[in-house]
């Protein structure tokens, strides 16, 4: 006998294993979303002296493919209710392979950046379809931990660029020098192809959202979806079709961005709450850690191997901090997790602030600036940034996914993630186009700014966030 939840009958343990399977399959979306984002990290260091370019531009060529995934997240959505989130799906797949490989052989910094910006498009696409997706095919009891499988397929494909930079640059004996006849960081751009090939097969072997079948009125395929992940005999599984029914609506046409703000439609203040969630997300600084850290930690006075290595057990914690998420979010909910994750990114990071102001702060032969952490400072400054790491990973990271996927009516949910996530790529934009300049001018301040964004987030979670712990997307929205 299952139990019941929200008013209907929990999957049962068969059930609960299609939906784990297919959220495993769409999660492979945000694997190529944290391969792409951190394999940059290895790279940009030999991109800076092979093109001959400066810290601002250093940091243009970086961030620059944030917007192409701003441009993809904010069309996802609309993209997504006219031809499917399978269909999206593909797309980004395909887009992420041209962008991979296009970036990994070009001819000028401004040819790579355009082809970073064509990969950047197609992550942004799968970071709203593969969360919208993964929260759309969830039982209700388990959304969270299959939510969070989303943000595990991040990190693994963080670690799994860190393991690949570091192995190749150690083969090549550096990012920028010749491994079989090319450059070692034009090898990490290009096996980036390789996660987006095995998305695009995946792809084609799981059903499509049943909510958008019922928005197109192909009843007897959702019914069949319903049923598979699900359970419950015909009765339970009809009555699931006609919730599904109510809560789109009687109209379906495509929402607009535009009536997401009106009164009209009356979801805007959670539009505003996924907005800010988002953006909170980014401006605590997270992927500082994974863009530069590798600079960063040469920067003061680590050498390129060692720093690299820091790197992949930066990524590892990342690991074990999402494994600690996924076990929790479903038991004590997500505003409790995002608040011991926020109280400890604002520890951390403050800790961080304060050993990087007693750096010494010199300029090499090539005129760049150089902070030199002496003593117990730099051991410091080092577990007080992977315990952020920690507290971000076991929080934020999975948490703010979760929560944007589910907080929205079913009517609005695609065009709702989209702006949202959108809104996350463009706080990602800022933060990591800012922070080669910021670090130069002062890194302890630039850290001091992380740490003021992660205790606002307090504030904002204990003032607007929902719990939708335990409901059902109907009953949600």
């Amino acid at each position: 006998m299952s139990q019941s939840v929200g008013g209907y009958d929990s999957a049962s343990r068969a059930d609960i294993g299609h939906a784990v399977l297919y959220a495993a399959a769409a999660a492979l979306g945000g694997f190529m979303f944290g391969y792409d984002t951190a394999v940059i990290n290895g790279a940009v260091g030999a991109i800076r002296d092979h093109f001959e370019i400066g810290a601002g531009e250093t940091g243009l060529a970086v961030s620059l493919t944030l917007l192409g995934a701003a441009l993809g997240a904010w069309t996802a959505g609309r993209i997504a209710d006219r031809i499917g989130r399978i269909r999206v799906m593909r797309i980004a797949a395909i887009l992420f392979a041209i962008g991979s490989l296009g970036s990994a052989f070009p001819f000028s910094i401004i040819d790579l950046t355009f082809w970073r910006f064509i990969g950047g498009t197609a992550v942004g696409l799968a970071s709203v379809i593969s969360p919208a997706y993964i929260a759309e095919i969830s039982p209700a009891r388990i959304r969270g931990r299959l939510g969070s499988m989303y943000q595990l397929a991040i990190v693994l494909g963080i670690a799994v660029s860190q393991l690949v930079n570091y192995a190749l640059a150690s083969a090549a004996g550096g990012a920028g020098e010749n491994l079989l006849g090319i450059d070692a960081w034009q090898w990490m751009l290009a096996i980036a192809a390789i996660p987006s090939l095995l998305y695009l097969v995946l792809t084609a072997t799981i059903p499509e959202s049943p909510r958008f079948l019922v928005a197109q009125g192909k009843l007897d395929r959702a019914r069949k979806i319903i049923a598979d992940l699900e359970g419950g005999d015909e009765a339970r599984v009809t009555a699931r079709i006609d919730e599904i029914r109510e809560s789109l609506g009687a109209e379906r046409t495509q929402v607009s961005v535009r009536a997401l703000f009106s009164k009209i439609t009356g979801v805007r203040a959670l539009v505003f709450i996924g907005i800010g969630l988002a953006m909170l997300q980014q401006f605590v600084g997270i992927n500082v850690i994974f863009y530069y850290s590798s600079t960063l930690w040469q920067a003061v006075g680590f050498g390129e191997d060692r720093s690299l290595f820091i790197s992949v057990v930066s990524a590892l914690v990342n690991i074990v901090g999402t494994f600690v998420a996924i076990a929790m979010i479903d038991r004590v909910g997500r505003k409790p997790l995002l608040l011991v994750g926020s109280l400890g990114m604002t520890i951390s990071l403050a800790t961080a602030a304060v050993c990087f102001h007693s750096a010494e702060i010199t300029r090499n032969a090539d005129g760049e600036t150089v902070a030199t952490l002496s003593g117990a400072n730099g051991t410091i400054a080092l577990i007080a940034a992977n315990a952020f790491v920690f507290f971000f990973a076991a929080s934020w990271g999975p948490v703010v996914w979760v929560l944007i996927s589910e907080i929205f009516p079913n009517r609005v949910r695609a065009a709702a993630v989209g702006v949202a996530t959108a809104s996350n790529w463009i706080a990602n934009f800022v933060v990591s186009s800012t922070f080669p300049s910021l670090s130069e001018w002062n890194l302890s301040t630039t850290y001091g700014i992380y740490a003021l964004m992660a205790l606002a987030s307090i504030l904002f979670v204990v003032k607007v966030v929902p719990e939708p712990k335990g409901r059902t997307l109907e009953e949600d929205g």
